[in-house]
């Protein structure tokens, strides 16, 4: 079986800590079973959406190194450069979804009520049989049991989440459905409508939340929720991304610092963590520390310089053998860049 996975946000915000590791660990799981990793763009709901949060998820995955290996070629202001290939968008594919609604109505499992469109949700416990929570039971709640029908397209001729996702799923050919544990509550209805399309579910594996240091949700405006935050802070990318894949997973040999590569290698979903991760900002200083004390001379030279750049110093005013040799005076003094 040819491994599929993708990645899947709203453009509402900036990209989120937790998103970003969604995508790392989706990408890393493609990239090990020699798969395809997909980003797909959930822009359905056009009140919402925006093209400062669009640029901000596009740039904060090209600045983590996270490609992606399918969608149409582009060259516009999402940040992709010419011959990249862009995302997906829920937005161009509206016939798609209409389609399979029709299908459902034909076959009397989707119906109208209110101008809304609903799916008929049976009333029987559903099992997900989850890579990394184990097997999941899920029935009806009391109050959902007398009706557990759901909205799959709202009065306004919006199709929600729960349609899009399952419909571009299956016609992606998704093998397996990597994403944050509070999606779990979604999945019953998410196999319902497979099973209604005559299609096998995919694999399910929710990863644990990520919290912070004091045991709450880290919400979009908790301070360090966001990329853009780290990447304005002067932290390596590699650091952050080595400092994300150990928010719910421990390499073999339990070592902290490692290359993207490093993980590639040995990145599988049965090693996730079940537990919720603590974010520990002291431990990522550490962890981008230990990378700019690692990182070749080059590399080195190209974030301090951008770094410097950023805060207003031209260091092109300097011989290059100079600024290079300030440069060595503080690099194992400093935690980022901006110091």
């Amino acid at each position: 079986m040819s491994i599929r996975v993708r990645f899947a946000p709203s453009p509402t915000g900036s990209l989120h800590i937790g998103g970003a590791r969604t995508a790392l660990f989706n990408w890393l799981y493609a990239r090990h079973m020699g798969g395809k990793f997909i980003l797909r763009i959930e822009d359905t709901d056009a009140a919402r959406n925006s093209q400062d949060a669009m640029d901000a998820i596009i740039g904060g995955l090209h600045w983590l190194g996270i490609d992606w290996d399918e969608g149409p070629i582009t060259g516009d202001a999402t940040g992709a450069c010419k011959g990249d290939r862009g995302p997906y968008f829920q937005s161009q594919r509206r016939d798609n979804y209409q389609q399979r609604v029709s299908a459902l109505q034909s076959r009397d499992l989707a119906y109208e009520r209110d101008g809304a469109i609903y799916f008929r949700m049976s009333k029987d416990p559903i099992t997900i049989p989850d890579l990394v929570c184990g097997d999941v039971t899920r029935a009806p709640t009391d109050r959902e049991a007398k009706d557990p029908d759901f909205v799959i397209v709202r009065a306004d001729g919006q199709p929600v989440f729960h349609l899009v996702n399952v419909v571009d799923d299956i016609e992606m050919d998704i093998t397996h459905v990597i994403r944050g544990e509070d999606h779990l509550s979604n999945t019953p209805k998410h196999i319902a409508l497979f099973r209604a399309f005559g299609i096998e579910p995919p694999k399910f594996a929710h990863i644990p939340l990520i919290l912070n240091p004091n045991g709450s949700k880290m919400g979009k405006r908790d301070t360090g929720a966001s990329v853009a935050y780290y990447q304005e802070q002067g932290y390596a990318p590699e650091a952050v991304l080595n400092y994300l894949c150990l928010l719910g997973w421990t390499p073999q040999d339990e070592r902290n610092i490692f290359t993207a590569e490093d993980v590639i290698k040995e990145f599988d979903l049965p090693q996730i963590h079940r537990s919720a991760a603590r974010f520990d900002g002291d431990k990522l200083k550490w962890v981008n520390f230990e990378h700019i004390k690692g990182m070749s001379n080059d590399r080195y030279y190209e974030l301090a310089t951008h770094a410097l750049t950023s805060a207003g110093i031209n260091t092109s005013e300097h011989p290059i053998d100079y600024v290079k040799a300030a440069l060595d005076t503080v690099r194992e003094k400093i935690k980022t860049f901006t110091e």
